[in-house]
């Protein structure tokens, strides 16, 4: 009975450390997005241009987070 206890403790340690991924895709959206902030108010003739980077790049911080959310419920309900 111990062993399952210890299995379950690993599996809810690997998710909580899965987790620090989404913090990080929410620290790079926010980078991407202040950035682009920043860069609009500088130059808002150029701001128009540089959107679709500012959507790619938010898309691919995001999708760091999603990969580490379902790695995350992998190791919960995976079994």
């Amino acid at each position: 009975m111990e062993n399952v206890a210890v299995a379950q403790l690993g599996q809810y340690l690997g998710a909580g450390l899965a987790c620090i991924g989404m913090a990080g895709a929410a620290i790079g959206v926010g980078n991407v997005a202040g950035n682009y902030l920043s860069g609009a108010l500088r130059n808002p003739s150029a701001a128009a241009s540089q959107t679709a980077t500012l959507f790619i790049g938010m898309a691919f911080a995001e999708a760091l987070g999603i990969f580490s959310f379902l790695v995350a419920l992998l190791l919960l309900f995976a079994v």
